[in-house]
């Protein structure tokens, strides 16, 4: 569960931080777009930080994880069948290149845990981000969190 979480909060702030503004950028009706997916990751963080709280053996566990697994699938759909299309219509190979960069590099830095509290806007996610992905992954270093 914790290398669930690790990968999903990274990707969730890395997009947050680029493909969310490219959307509002180059698609038209992007703002909607991107705030929906912002929404849609909220979702997700708080059953992130719901499923901090129990117990694998708690009855609650496999509801909470296939609500988890629900959201996430409709996110990834919705982002393969609908934002990366508009997209790659949109924008240059370069354009995507660079995007992609972006975002791994942003992945690198991200929060290791969930902060469902934490801003949301791009600015916001890239001045605090690294901060507190310093001290998620000083923690998880400590606790040995993540590692199989």
């Amino acid at each position: 569960m914790d290398e669930v979480t690790i990968e999903l909060v990274r990707h969730s702030v890395a997009e947050e931080q680029y493909l969310y503004p490219a959307v509002r950028e180059h698609i038209d009706g992007g703002d909607r777009i991107a705030d929906k997916e912002i929404v849609d990751h909220g979702r997700v963080e708080k059953i992130l930080k719901q499923l901090e709280k129990v117990d694998t053996d708690d009855p609650q566990m496999s509801t909470m994880l296939q609500q988890l697994m629900d959201e996430v699938a409709a996110h990834v759909q919705d982002e393969e069948n609908n934002i990366f299309p508009m997209l790659r219509r949109a924008c240059t190979p370069q354009q995507l290149d660079d995007l992609g960069d972006k975002i791994r590099r942003a992945k690198t830095m991200a929060p290791t845990r969930p902060h469902p509290s934490a801003p949301s806007t791009p600015m916001a996610s890239k001045l605090l981000a690294p901060g507190v992905g310093l001290v998620d992954r000083a923690r998880d270093f400590v606790t040995g969190r993540g590692k199989s």
